[in-house]
């Protein structure tokens, strides 16, 4: 049998922590030994309101089981909330180690009802939520030479869902961020991943229907709790998650159609070898399909 998996002086920022995935996140993170700051605005499922009471509940009961943890109430949705939040970490605990930002709302319609305020609502939160929280952790984990990012996407977003526009790309946009993170924080040890979990949480139990029950959130916080370890190899890639199964989604390219004389009509004539998925390629940043094009073009 492995290893048990440590995090023991580790710092863990988890948004959206005072319930749902990120509670069990942040359980078993402070169950090997990381510090975690509980992060939670305490609002309902659109975003709206607050009960600063959520975070607090939760130190509660880290400290009762052990464990150590402090709270804060920032909203991931503004820049000075993001700042605010790492100086929360930086304050209790003198670092920040982990960043999984999870923090979410949900302002479902389908896209012709969708109004401006409800689009932007959701990508505040969910997209820029995460870069503000990571950007102002980010100087840190460059300045220590180490640092784990874990972004939360959705099938919603990879694979698309109806009703769902603003999340969608909300969740889509999270994995063009996590993929230049994972670039650009590989000098300095710092590693980034996407999940893109199925669970039951109060954001999404009224549409999982009979399979509620065999997604229980702890199942997610496993591979949380991997990608954030110091022993973490993968970076920028995602992973899907849910009831116990784990696997990886990739972003593949399969060799397509080359003319040099290219036309609508050339396209059209083979169509069946531009969609071919017989065999692909799955690039990791964009100078890996650049090569791909090099390859075929040569």
């Amino acid at each position: 049998m492995s290893e048990a998996l440590g995090y023991d002086g580790k710092v863990a920022i988890i948004t959206g922590s005072g319930g749902g995935l990120g509670r069990e996140h942040a359980l078993l993170l402070a169950s090997r030994g990381a510090l975690v700051v509980i992060n939670d605005l305490g609002g309902a499922i659109d975003g709206t309101g607050s009960d600063k009471g959520a975070a607090e509940r939760m130190v509660d009961e880290i400290t009762a089981l052990g464990g150590e943890a402090v709270a804060d109430t920032n909203s991931v949705a503004t820049v000075d909330g993001g700042k605010a939040i790492v100086q929360t970490a930086i304050d209790a605990f003198g670092r920040v180690d982990i960043v999984v930002n999870n923090a979410g709302i949900l302002r479902d319609k389908a896209f012709h009802n969708m109004t401006p305020d409800m689009w932007s609502a959701v990508v505040d939160v969910h997209l820029n939520g995460a870069y503000n929280v990571t950007s102002a952790a980010w100087p840190l984990m460059r300045q220590q030479g180490y640092g784990r990012v874990v972004n939360t996407a959705s099938g919603a977003g990879i694979f698309g869902n109806f009703g769902q526009a603003n999340y969608a790309a909300a969740k889509m946009g999270l994995v063009g961020f996590t993929r230049v993170l994972a670039v650009e924080g590989a000098r300095n040890n710092i590693k980034a991943n996407v999940i893109a979990p199925v669970a039951r949480t109060r954001m999404t139990e009224d549409l999982l229907g009979p399979l509620a029950d065999k997604v229980d959130a702890k199942y997610v916080s496993p591979i949380v709790a991997y990608l954030t370890h110091e022993s973490c190899e993968p970076t920028g890639r995602i992973f899907s998650v849910a009831g116990g199964r784990v696997a990886e989604v990739f972003i593949g390219e399969g060799p397509g159609f080359t003319d040099p004389e290219l036309t609508p009509e050339s396209i059209a004539a083979n169509w069946d070898k531009v969609t071919d998925r017989s065999e692909f390629d799955v690039p990791t940043q964009m100078p890996d399909e650049i090569g791909i094009y090099i390859k075929h073009l040569s």
